[in-house]
């Protein structure tokens, strides 16, 4: 019996060779495949490689920084006259601008928080409870954490925003040239500023939404005492540990959104631009802060 190829006239050895052919494209389509599969996992671990190693990075340069503030601000040489100017117009930009916004959202948190805990605790019969569950939920948790939020919505954007512009028009590498740190001069007496705002805008914000709840609850008739009564069972549920956590905690806030706005822009480069280093900053500041209220609420 004669092959059927055979029988319509094609070579054996023509036959044998294009098969030979189709198995080598076929073997060159799998290394194919398979090359494109190595070049996407490449890829693909690349960037992940790269975010992580720009997140750690950014961490590293916040230890750095942080250390490199405190280690400072305690030599005399670094607070020349132009390091207290750039502290104190800070300071005064953050407090004075600043106020308003933030006892204007601690009249809101007195509205929508303590006078609604003030009044279901009267209702369910635990208004012996009232002092702690204020000082717990709104003074040592609420309040850093939308302090933290106006801090860098309203002057972390804009340090973020002037240190991007001298870092990418080349301003800092003149500075340097010069002889003049950048580092003490614009981000050490700034993330100061930043730390003495948080602690005082805070200490403000948490009276403001106690003393606004307590209004909005005496008005209501929810409570009869007087404010100084008030006041009296809220300080006497505060903990002797709660007398440096929640001022620390303020610190803390302020001096870490201080830092990560200035460090954000002085690390900018000549392809960044303001669109891209803004939503940078604005996301690393949250992160922080969210950070700072995890850490100082855990019960270590």
């Amino acid at each position: 019996m004669t092959d059927f190829s055979v029988q319509q006239g094609q070579d054996p050895e023509e036959l044998s060779e294009n098969d030979s052919k189709h198995a080598l494209d076929l073997s060159q389509r799998k290394e194919i495949g398979l090359s494109d599969l190595l070049r996407w996992i490449r890829r693909k671990l690349a960037w992940t490689g790269q975010t992580f190693r720009r997140h750690i990075w950014f961490f590293l340069i916040m230890l750095g920084g942080g250390w490199g503030v405190i280690f400072e601000s305690l030599r005399v040489r670094s607070w020349r006259r132009t390091v207290r100017y750039e502290f104190v117009s800070t300071t005064n930009s953050i407090i004075r601008r600043g106020l308003f916004s933030t006892m204007f959202t601690g009249v809101l948190t007195g509205i929508a928080a303590v006078s609604q805990v003030i009044y279901w605790l009267g209702l369910t019969g635990l208004a012996t409870m009232t002092g702690s569950i204020l000082i717990n939920i709104v003074v040592r948790e609420i309040a850093p954490i939308l302090v933290g939020v106006l801090l860098l919505g309203r002057n972390g954007m804009l340090s973020t925003t002037e240190l991007g512009l001298l870092a990418m028009n080349g301003e800092v590498r003149s500075m340097q040239a010069m002889g003049i740190d950048p580092f003490l001069l614009l981000v050490m007496p700034r993330t100061l500023a930043f730390t003495v705002g948080g602690f005082t805008l805070g200490i403000l914000f948490s009276f403001a939404a106690l003393i606004t709840g307590y209004i909005i609850s005496r008005v209501s008739g929810v409570i009869t005492a007087s404010v100084w009564t008030f006041f009296n069972n809220v300080t006497s549920a505060i903990s002797p540990s709660d007398y440096v956590a929640i001022p620390l905690k303020f610190i803390a806030v302020g001096f870490v959104v201080g830092l990560g706005a200035c460090l954000t822009g002085l690390t900018a480069t000549n392809q960044d631009t303001l669109r891209s280093i803004l939503p940078r900053s604005f996301s690393r500041g949250m992160l922080i802060v969210m950070v700072v209220s995890v850490v100082f609420s855990l019960d270590l």
